[in-house]
């Protein structure tokens, strides 16, 4: 071992709402410690705008049942019944315990939780839009982010902050920890503990129009990727269909749950055509299709690649206070007034629905037979419990960091009255200093020097063009092969600084090795699912396919051998038989 060892009871691998939800759960019972690669309150949950799902029923009737009936079908029928029925049942008094903790929700006049409309959520199985998104103005994730951080820091959970972890240990079978660089020093730290959260988040950096910040590069899928861990349903990757023109910046769905309306160059209602019941609170699928639909077909604004959502029928005192963070996005970005201009749109990478597999309590499941690896865990975007299945419905995400941060850490604290502590692996650290090296001191290849930013700039183009919102087994089988190439090319590509202190182009460059094994996962198990199911369209099979694809994918990796392997297992259906979908 070369460098430090830091021992706790669990270690919780990312600092957003998922890692702070499950730490602060965790936090009066064992000594727990959170490691991020940003500060806490930088993590992508606050970026989060619209709202929460909860069926309180504060502003209309409301049942958790007709909440579960939607994001099953919002899921296009592919998550896991079980799963959607204890998040959504469990929703109402997650919803209640953040108020006690004092998150600032808006309020009705009589001084309860506000809600608003927002897309797929339904009374009465369909019948019509309900208030369902209790919101904090559209900041609800930031308010989310700062309660949970407040409340971390006063029951003294320890934070090892702009540290990027590189490896996950395992003895024996079991989890005995992470390995970890210190961005600031470039010191590497072994943190030793029989239980370890992954909450990494998401990687909608691989595209190159997208809302994530640019953290969000799948290290922890990849991580565990090449510890023999596979991944779930990495086909499904939503697009959002209102991020700001060419910047990818996400307008919330809380704009069209207020009133906003989608129009095209001729200054059409067009989702009226595509979703005639819930128009322009569909699901995120069919209105990201329906979009790019108008485009091709001529109908974008100008005859260019976006339309208008058109948000001037709402109040401006409206825009100002329930809506502020758009109002002053769309000032700061494009210098317009959205209470008399459009906004212009289009849809952007927005959100992984597969991701590292679990059960209903977070614990990471490696076959169909739920082979559980004691002591690891997952929660949040970079899971996949397949609450989501093939397309999230709006709301749903901060939801289900919450629900599923809290039930994780419960059965983590179980787990650790009933465990030892694993012996650390030898050369625990090893591989991470291997890494390091390898980065800091590869030079190129040959006479031509290979770049990492040029890497990530075709990887980014490519999964644009051929594996976004349409797509084909021919350019899929095609991006597969640039994959490989970019793969290479990456093998042999080093960075400009060869310090140690605050080494961004390190950090970036491992950044990237993660984000060409997802994108290649992404697009294997996109070519392999020959049907078209939520936000996975496949123009040469336009149908879903119940009687071949009801089921989930995994996706193994041998990094040995670069070789891939897929595998199934069935989705769980309890009580919703799949149907068409219908708005």
């Amino acid at each position: 071992m070369k460098g430090h060892i830091h021992r706790y009871d669990a270690i919780v691998v990312g600092g957003g709402g998922a890692g702070l939800s499950c730490a602060l759960e965790m936090s009066t019972r064992c000594r727990v410690a959170v490691v991020s690669k940003l500060y806490p309150t930088r993590s992508h949950t606050g970026a989060a705008q619209g709202g929460v799902a909860a069926a309180l029923g504060n502003m209309e009737e409301d049942n958790w049942e007709w909440h579960v009936y939607d994001t099953i079908k919002g899921s296009d029928f592919l998550g896991d019944q079980d799963a959607i029925e204890v998040m959504c049942r469990e929703a109402i008094d997650t919803i209640v315990g953040l108020e006690h903790l004092g998150l600032p929700f808006d309020r009705t006049p009589e001084g309860k939780i506000a809600q608003r409309r927002f897309g797929g959520h339904s009374r009465e199985h369909g019948k019509a839009p309900v208030m369902r998104a209790c919101h904090s103005a559209d900041r609800t994730g930031h308010m989310i982010l700062q309660t949970l951080y407040q409340h971390c820091i006063k029951n003294d959970v320890h934070f090892y902050d702009e540290y990027l972890v590189m490896d996950y240990l395992q003895e024996k079978g079991a989890c005995a920890g992470i390995v970890a660089l210190s961005i600031l020093d470039g010191e590497v730290h072994t943190f030793h503990a029989p239980v370890v959260v992954f909450c990494t988040g998401g990687f909608g950096r691989m595209w190159r129009v997208t809302s994530n910040a640019l953290s969000l590069t799948g290290d922890g899928g990849a991580i565990l990727l090449r510890r023999g861990i596979p991944l779930e349903d990495m086909e499904f990757f939503q697009f959002h269909p209102t991020g700001l023109y060419k910047l990818g910046v996400l307008i919330t769905e809380g704009v069209r749950g207020d009133g906003g309306i989608l129009k095209n160059d001729k200054g059409e209602r067009f989702m009226e055509r595509y979703a005639p019941t819930m128009k322009d609170l569909a699901s995120r699928d069919v209105i990201s299709r329906a979009i790019y639909t108008e485009i091709k077909e001529g109908r974008g604004i100008g005859g260019k690649s976006y339309v208008n959502l058109d948000a001037t029928n709402i109040p401006k005192h409206l825009l100002e206070t329930k809506l502020s963070e758009v109002f002053d996005l769309c000032e700061t970005y494009l210098g317009i007034d959205v209470s008399v201009s459009a906004i212009p749109v289009e849809p952007t990478a927005h959100y992984a629905m597969g991701g590292i597999p679990t059960d209903v309590d977070g614990r990471v499941v490696i076959d169909d037979w739920k082979t559980i690896v004691p002591g690891l865990y997952a929660v949040g975007e970079c899971a996949c419990v397949s609450v989501h299945g093939a397309n999230r419905l709006g709301t749903n995400s901060l939801l289900d960091i919450i629900v599923f941060g809290q039930r994780a850490a419960r059965k983590a604290l179980a787990f650790l009255k009933e465990n030892c502590v694993p012996d650390l692996p030898p050369g625990a650290d090893e591989w991470v200093h291997a890494e390091c090296d390898s980065l800091r001191t590869r030079s190129g290849a040959g006479e031509k020097r290979e770049s990492m930013h040029l890497i990530r700039k075709e990887l980014a183009k490519g999964m644009m063009d051929d594996c976004s919102v349409f797509r084909t087994g021919e350019k899929l089988r095609s991006l597969q092969r640039k994959l490989k190439e970019l793969k290479e090319r990456y093998r042999k590509a080093g960075i400009t600084d060869k310090g140690k202190t605050f080494n961004e182009d390190l950090v970036e460059g491992f950044e990237l090795g993660c984000l060409l094994d997802q994108a290649e996962a992404t697009v294997i198990c996109a070519a392999n699912r020959e049907e078209s199911r939520g936000g996975h369209f496949r123009n040469d099979f336009p149908k879903r396919d119940d009687v071949n694809w009801l089921k989930h994918t995994l996706i193994h990796y041998d990094p040995a051998k670069d070789e891939w392997r897929i595998a199934y297992k069935p989705v769980v259906i309890t009580k919703y038989k799949p149907e068409e979908r219908k708005y």
